[in-house]
């Protein structure tokens, strides 16, 4: 089971989309954010209404090296626009391996238990939009939207600017 009641992805990991994500999350250019945030809402239908927008969490240890959340910066000008608040509900509990390498089994394994609820977070009956850079598989998108349903969340939505396979 995949956690999340609907995935919208504008487009597919790969050519330019993939250089412009690889030049906002790796090479720091923050300023791409709004730009791929527009994209990002080409692909959220305009009649979906949410309560929140929720990131995908690092790590903190990943967060401060990298100096920023991609998701975060992807989330805030769609909440802005949609005039709904960016509800860091999430937490990433212990760190987890890089993905890329793994196949969909280990994927799962891997991001089993990393994601919890902050403290305070009310998701009670909520329709929650929940914000990513890419999907590969679906396995850390599931432990986040599950996390939010344990919490109460009514329904979660995924959005991600853009995924691996082709097959969701």
């Amino acid at each position: 089971m995949r956690g999340f009641d609907k995935a919208a992805t504008f487009g597919f990991y790969e050519s330019t989309l993939r250089s412009l994500i690889h030049l906002f999350k790796y090479r720091g250019m923050t300023p791409l954010a709004k730009p791929l945030s527009t994209f990002l809402e080409f692909a959220i239908p305009h009649d979906d209404h949410f309560d929140a927008v929720v990131p995908v969490p690092l790590h903190w240890k990943k967060q401060w090296s990298r100096g920023f959340n991609q998701a975060e910066l992807l989330a805030r000008p769609i909440a802005k626009r949609r005039n709904i608040p960016v509800l860091k509900a999430l937490r990433r509990s212990k760190p987890t391996d890089v993905q890329a390498s793994l196949t969909m089994a280990a994927r799962r394994k891997n991001v089993q238990g990393a994601f919890s609820t902050r403290k305070g977070a009310d998701l009670k009956g909520k329709k929650i939009l929940l914000i990513d850079d890419v999907m590969t598989t679906g396995a850390t998108a599931g432990a986040c939207a599950m996390a939010l349903k344990r919490a109460g969340a009514a329904s979660v939505t995924l959005a991600v600017l853009a995924r691996v396979d082709k097959r969701f």
